[in-house]
C-alpha cells in the first residue's frame, strides 16, 4: 500500500466533512471529529501497529522522524498542498504510535463570523495592555486569537510578532507586518524567543500559549513597556486564570506579580464550543473587562471575588457563561442539556433560563 496516499485521503477526508482532527490509534479505524464527537470512518480498515506507524512516518520528515523516535513525541504543522493545514502531535500509546492532527481552516475568520462578542473588536483598538483567551482544549482559543490578530492587521501599521509551537494560522500581511516565529524552525526554544521579542520592535505580540513562570513574566514586562501582548492558558474562568498565573510564581513574588498584572490586564475571555440544535458549533463566552473594581481584587489577590463584578457590570460589556449559555437556550441556538454539560454551575443556569 502507498501509506503516502492513504494518508493524503485521510487528510482530504477530514478537510472535506468540516471535521476539526483526525485520530490515527492502533485497534481503530481512523476516526475524524466533527462538532465535538468522534466518528470512525467505516470504510477504513482497523489500523495494526505497522499500518499506524506507516502512515506516522508518512506525516514525518527525515529530522523529526528523529526526534520523535529520541522523545516519544512531537508537535509540527503540517501543510497538505494548498488544501489543507494541520497541527499534528504525534506520541506513543502502550507501544504503538499513535496521532492527532487538528484542523487548521486556511481562512481567518472574523469575530462575527466566528459568533463571538462584539466587545472583543474594543481590545484590537487598543495600544497596550495584556488580553488573554482562555477555555479547555480544543474550544477555539487559537481561532479567536487569529481573529484578533487578523482584525489589527487589517487596520492597523503595526508590527505584529507571534511566538508559536507550531505555526497554526498563516497571516497574509495587509497594513500590519506579521513575523511568525516557530519553536524549533524559526528559533532555538520558546524562552530564548521570548527573551529576544522585546528587542525586535513588536507593537503586538502573540505567545501561542503561557507555560510557565518566565513566559508569564516576559508577557507581563512586554505589556508594561508600552506593547499589546494577547496570549492563551488552559483555565475555565476568568477568576482561575488570576489565581493560576499569579500562585504560577514563589510566595515572595507574587505580590509584585499581583500588581503588574492588575496594572496591564486588560480583559479575558473563556470560551466554550457547544454543539448547536441544528449542527455545527457555537460559542459560549464569559468575558470580564478589568475596571477599577476588578484591578483592585487583583491587586488584593481576591479573584474569587470577580465572578460578582462580572455578574454586575453587564452595562460595561462583561457576561458570566452562565448567561451566556442561558441566552443560547433561549434564542434555541443550544439545548438546556448541552448548556448544563458545559456551565461550572448548572442549578444557577436553570434559574436563568426558567426566568424568561
Amino acid at each position: 500500500m502507498d501509506y503516502k496516499q492513504k494518508l493524503e485521503e485521510l487528510l482530504l477526508t477530514t478537510a472535506q466533512q468540516n471535521a476539526s482532527d483526525l485520530h490515527l490509534a492502533v485497534g481503530r479505524r481512523p476516526s475524524i471529529r466533527i462538532d465535538g464527537s468522534l466518528i470512525p470512518l467505516q470504510k477504513e480498515p482497523i489500523l495494526t501497529p505497522e499500518s499506524a506507524e506507516e502512515l506516522v512516518f508518512a506525516l514525518l520528515t527525515k529530522e523529526q522522524k528523529e526526534k520523535f523516535l529520541r522523545e516519544k513525541e512531537i508537535d509540527f504543522a503540517y501543510a497538505f498542498e494548498d488544501k489543507a493545514r494541520f497541527r499534528v502531535n504525534v506520541f506513543y500509546t502502550k507501544g504503538h504510535m499513535a496521532a492527532a492532527l487538528r484542523l487548521i481552516p486556511s481562512q481567518i475568520k472574523s469575530i462575527e463570523e466566528l459568533s463571538l462578542p462584539p466587545i472583543l473588536h474594543d481590545f484590537t483598538k487598543l495600544s497596550q495592555g495584556f488580553f488573554l483567551v482562555v477555555g479547555p482544549a480544543g474550544h477555539g482559543k487559537s481561532t479567536t486569537l487569529a481573529a484578533l490578530l487578523d482584525e489589527i492587521n487589517h487596520s492597523r501599521m503595526e508590527h505584529i510578532i507571534t511566538i508559536e509551537d507550531p505555526i497554526e494560522y498563516v497571516f497574509s500581511q495587509d497594513k500590519s507586518i506579521v513575523s511568525q516565529r516557530e519553536v524549533e524552525k524559526d528559533t532555538i526554544d520558546f524562552n530564548r524567543a521570548l527573551r529576544s521579542v522585546l528587542r525586535q520592535d513588536p507593537d503586538v505580540i502573540m505567545i501561542g500559549e503561557m507555560r510557565d513562570a518566565d513566559s508569564i513574566a516576559t508577557a507581563l514586562t512586554a505589556a508594561e513597556t508600552g506593547h499589546l501582548v494577547f496570549s492563551t492558558l488552559h483555565t475555565n474562568s476568568a477568576s482561575q486564570t488570576i489565581d493560576r498565573i499569579i500562585d504560577s510564581f514563589p510566595a515572595v513574588q507574587q505580590g509584585q506579580i499581583a500588581s503588574q498584572l492588575a496594572a496591564t490586564l486588560v480583559g479575558i475571555i473563556s470560551e466554550r464550543l457547544i454543539p448547536k440544535v441544528d449542527g455545527g458549533r457555537i460559542p459560549a463566552c464569559e468575558i470580564m473587562i478589568s475596571n477599577p473594581a476588578v484591578r483592585n481584587l487583583i491587586r488584593e489577590k481576591k479573584a474569587y471575588q470577580i465572578d460578582l463584578v462580572i455578574e454586575t457590570s453587564s452595562q460595561e460589556g462583561m457576561i458570566t457563561l452562565n448567561h451566556s449559555l442561558a441566552n443560547l437556550v433561549k434564542q434555541k441556538e443550544i439545548s438546556l442539556e448541552k448548556a448544563e454539560i458545559y456551565s461550572l454551575n448548572p442549578s444557577e443556569l436553570r434559574i436563568l433560563v426558567d426566568r424568561s
